[in-house]
């Protein structure tokens, strides 16, 4: 890494995070230049699985050096944090997130349930490092209950969590995602979270899964979760017919079939603007598989993700 690069970024980036509080302080708003400050520019943060082949400390520069605002850290079986190891490491990988000037908003975990192992650990430990955001793992129907009888058992488990989220002042996010995992169809989340805090248990929410799932509906299945939205995941994808079967092929955004420009001017319509979780799930050698060895070169693996996010920012910024 340039350390002079590293070094100015970060600069950069103290400048920006110091007139943003000064302009919050006076009062700064719509009024004053006729704009939403609000909506200028999203906070995008790198999802740490495609930088597993990197330590805690090389993980942050590149975050940094890319343009990315932030880290949302996999803190999971097989994730940059090991949640046995949580007490020991999770400090490490937050401190080297905070050295290059983050803020540690987002982690990506696998807890399901207050009564697993670790998950007391996990929670408490982030909260007191200052994440205020963590991804719950995914649920999987049981063969042996009816959907709604389902559904309702796991409302309240995802109810007891959100308790515990209050306890330690953390906030959980339920992804939807296609297939045969519980919240593919939105309205299955809409019902887990019904009665529950909004506070400390959300939807984070990705585009991509909902439009394989809901083709030209999608937009329905957003308006009807958007109060409970409290992170967001980008990622695009094509249908594509390989040996007479059509399946989904994960691709860079804007190369797919998601309407970036139509769900960037709805965020903005809903005044949604939460923190951003960028998922780079198209080959990158192992790295979109959170592989540790990969078969290209890490400057192959930081051209692809930063040409992605300069995609979103300029999608964002003509929506």
């Amino acid at each position: 890494m340039d350390k002079n690069l590293t070094r100015r970024s970060f600069i950069e980036k103290s400048t920006l995070a110091s007139l943003g509080t000064m302009f919050a302080l006076n009062g700064f708003s719509q009024s004053c230049v006729g704009v939403k400050p609000e909506f200028t520019r999203l906070d995008i943060n790198i999802f740490s699985k495609h930088l597993q082949f990197l330590n805690y400390a090389d993980m942050a520069h590149a975050a940094l050096e890319m343009g990315f605002d932030g880290v949302d850290l996999s803190v999971r079986p097989k994730g940059h944090v090991l949640p046995g190891r949580v007490k020991d490491d999770l400090p490490l990988a937050i401190s080297a997130i905070k050295n290059v000037g983050f803020e540690p908003k987002m982690m990506t975990s696998g807890i399901l349930s207050t009564d697993e192992p670790f998950a007391r650990d996990v929670l408490e430990t982030a909260a007191q490092l200052g994440v205020k955001f963590y991804r719950l793992g995914y649920y999987r129907y049981p063969k042996d209950k009816s959907i709604p009888e389902a559904i309702s058992n796991i409302a309240n488990q995802v109810k007891e969590l959100s308790i515990l989220n209050k306890e330690f002042g953390i906030k959980g996010a339920y992804q939807n995602h296609a297939g045969k995992h519980v919240g593919a169809a939105i309205w299955e989340i809409h019902k887990m979270l019904k009665g529950v805090e909004n506070n400390y248990m959300g939807c984070q929410y990705d585009i991509r899964h909902a439009t394989v799932e809901g083709g030209q509906s999608w937009e329905t299945g957003l308006r009807l979760i958007k109060p409970k939205i409290n992170t967001i995941v980008l990622k695009d994808f094509l249908w594509v017919n390989k040996n007479g079967k059509w399946t989904v092929q994960n691709v860079p955004i804007g190369k797919g079939m998601v309407d970036f420009k139509s769900y960037f001017k709805l965020l903005k319509a809903y005044r949604i603007n939460v923190p951003v979780s960028l998922h780079c799930e198209y080959d990158l050698g192992g790295a979109e598989h959170g592989k540790k060895d990969i078969a290209i070169t890490q400057k192959e693996v930081f051209a692809a993700i930063k040409k992605d996010l300069v995609a979103i920012r300029e999608l964002w910024k003509s929506s």
